[in-house]
């Protein structure tokens, strides 16, 4: 079995406009990581366009009919503050989410071992009727919601290590009690999170700006691993955000690349144990394009070692 990555040319046409951090030049620093990457350890596949009708399944039909119809033919429209749509935006983000599903198709028929979606724009910020936080659709919610649907999976986990909590992936599964959402982020920091958990639903673990190493790790064993150890989910799906990272300019966490790749190691044993290793994740944040590369690369040596 090999590790699968699957992108495409679209994700780096998504431009939201000069001195914008979610820039074409993050996929230039991931591209920089898979050349790190042993050729033969990892096949790579063309992301394909999310169907309409998939997105509806995590997004209120009138809300990407709206996405779809604000999309520009030339220049930019913008969205909120923080988050715009170029003449490439609404493919890249068709090609996110697509990604993700073709990633829970290939491992679920054991075409590859496990998978990791090199796209962008991210997609954990996107609630069920809102882009937000540089997202327009939620990749990794639509793959889960694929994996129950078009699979059957009774229990999926999707793990969020990005330093900014995934408000849209909690939002759209609030009350679906076959998806456990863990996530780790830091806090106060936008999107400014309530820190209430939901047992055996929602783990939220809240880290104070300035925590690094030890505070990341004691919390995955505390908080993480009893919870997947207790729900023994059939499929993992990652947002690998790696903005934790200590020179990332969006937040104040300590990361360094080894921690992703030792948080990568912890996951890899969970699915190892309950799910045969079955394991999607999809680019999130980084914003330091150095630190980026060095993260996205440690991370990626971990998918590779369990592919």
């Amino acid at each position: 079995m090999t590790t699968g990555v699957l992108r495409h040319a679209d994700c780096a046409a998504h431009d939201m406009g000069g001195g914008h951090p979610e820039s074409p030049a993050r996929m230039q620093a991931v591209d920089r990581a898979l050349d790190r990457i042993e050729p033969s350890a990892c096949v790579q596949f063309e992301a394909p366009l999310a169907s309409i009708e998939a997105l509806k399944k995590i997004h209120g039909s009138d809300y990407v009919d709206r996405i779809v119809e604000a999309a520009p033919t030339t220049g930019r429209v913008s969205l909120d503050g923080d988050t715009a749509m170029n003449a490439y935006s609404l493919a890249a983000a068709q090609r996110s989410t697509g990604a993700t599903l073709a990633a829970v198709d290939a491992v679920v028929a054991g075409t590859i071992g496990n998978a990791f979606c090199a796209v962008r724009p991210p997609g954990h910020h996107a609630e069920s009727e809102r882009a937000m936080g540089f997202c327009l659709f939620n990749s990794v919610a639509a793959a889960a919601a694929h994996a129950l649907d078009e699979h059957g999976f009774e229990r999926v986990a999707i793990l969020d290590f990005d330093v900014h909590h995934g408000n849209g992936t909690e939002d759209i599964f609030r009350d679906e009690s076959r998806v456990l959402f863990c996530s780790t982020y830091q806090n106060p920091l936008f999107p400014f999170p309530d820190d209430t958990s939901v047992p055996g639903r929602l783990i939220k673990t809240p880290l104070a700006a300035g925590e690094g190493r030890e505070a990341f790790r004691r919390a995955v064993q505390r908080d993480w691993l009893p919870a997947l150890d207790a729900y023994q989910p059939q499929l993992i799906l990652v947002s690998a955000g790696f903005d934790a990272h200590r020179d990332d300019p969006l937040a104040n966490l300590m990361l360094d690349a080894d921690d992703f790749a030792w948080v990568g190691e912890q996951i890899a044993g969970v699915a190892r144990q309950y799910c045969a290793g079955k394991m999607v994740a999809t680019l999130e944040g980084g914003y330091d394009l150095s630190s980026l590369t060095e993260s996205c690369t440690a991370y990626l040596q971990t998918l590779v070692a369990h592919g």
